[in-house]
């Protein structure tokens, strides 16, 4: 699963907005994959998703404001590069009234397809959280792949955008994203618009923004595994060889000591384990010699080595 669409599954697992919310909420999911075709003086609007999870979602904040619900659609021709996209489409006797409601249409009966965002409808700053959470949903991609799922030649940076057919729809989404400071960059890219991130602050910034929070634990848990990784390249390369196998035993404690964790947790460990747990996880870069200075327990560097040995091995017992 990309890291996106975990991110996107992380949202759609919280409970949806209602109110006002609700729909500023639908308003940016209409602005980032929605269409609205007009035939014979009718109207017909639907959102276009490849994430079959989002329609109870979005169901339950339509139902709560409009007491209906939406009719789903899944069809063939809406195959891409083997991807299904599911079409969510809005009751045909009530279109008008909600693309009112969401900014689509103005006082006159006119459709709004300029792309501009009213301003009613990101009135207060829940609202704005609703509206990037749902343009999110609608149109964010990304091409962070984490440690585990990148191979050796794979440059694994730091990006999230989002891209659109508007330019109005994309500037006023990065003016709210701003009200949090958070501050992409918009480009033109062939025949679309694309608003993105590439710091690693700011993208962890808009996960936490939109609420996946998982996402910002991974993207934290894999900058810290980076950093670690590249002091380990440059000490290689400037320091001796005693510090490298240093840096490398500690990586491999805190990677033994992370799957303990991540599978039956520290509590598990035997007292005399857990301390020396804690104690790599507080110092992950000294030697055994300096941290043997900052605990106070009373242990040889040979005693203190045995205990992460036996760390080691219990970390890849659980592995197999």
């Amino acid at each position: 699963m990309s890291f996106s669409r975990d991110a996107k599954l992380q949202i759609l697992a919280l409970e949806p907005p209602t109110d006002c919310c609700g729909l500023a909420f639908l308003s940016a999911l209409f602005h980032a994959s929605g269409e609205i075709e007009i035939s014979g003086g009718k109207k017909r609007a639907y959102i276009l998703t490849d994430i079959q999870e989002i329609y109870p979602y979005i169901n339950k904040i339509f139902h709560n404001l409009y007491g209906d619900f939406m009719e789903l659609d899944i069809e063939d021709d809406y195959k891409i590069n083997k991807t299904v996209y599911y079409r969510i489409s809005l009751p045909e006797d009530c279109t008008d009234k909600i693309l009112k409601d969401l900014g689509f249409i103005d006082s006159e009966g006119n459709v709004n397809l300029s792309g501009e965002i009213d301003e009613y409808i990101v009135k207060s700053e829940c609202c704005k959280k609703a509206f990037v959470q749902g343009a999110f949903l609608g149109s964010a991609t990304s091409s962070i792949r984490l440690s585990e799922q990148a191979n050796k030649k794979t440059n694994t940076g730091y990006h999230i955008e989002f891209t659109s057919h508007s330019h109005n729809f994309l500037q006023g989404l990065s003016e709210i994203l701003a009200g949090f400071n958070i501050f992409p960059k918009l480009v033109e890219r062939k025949n679309l618009y694309v608003l993105y991130l590439k710091e690693a602050s700011q993208v962890s910034d808009l996960l936490a923004l939109v609420g996946a929070y998982n996402s910002v634990l991974e993207l934290q848990n894999e900058l810290a595994v980076r950093e670690l990784r590249n002091k380990v390249n440059r000490q290689t390369n400037c320091m001796n060889a005693n510090i490298s196998k240093t840096v490398e035993a500690s990586l491999k404690q805190l990677e033994a000591i992370n799957i303990i964790e991540s599978t039956i947790g520290l509590d598990s460990l035997p007292s005399d384990l857990q301390e020396v747990a804690l104690l790599r996880l507080a110092n992950t870069e000294e030697s055994l010699d300096e941290l043997l200075k900052l605990s106070k327990i009373k242990l040889t560097k040979s005693g203190l080595n045995h205990r992460f040995r036996k760390i080691i091995k219990l970390a890849k017992e659980l592995e197999e």
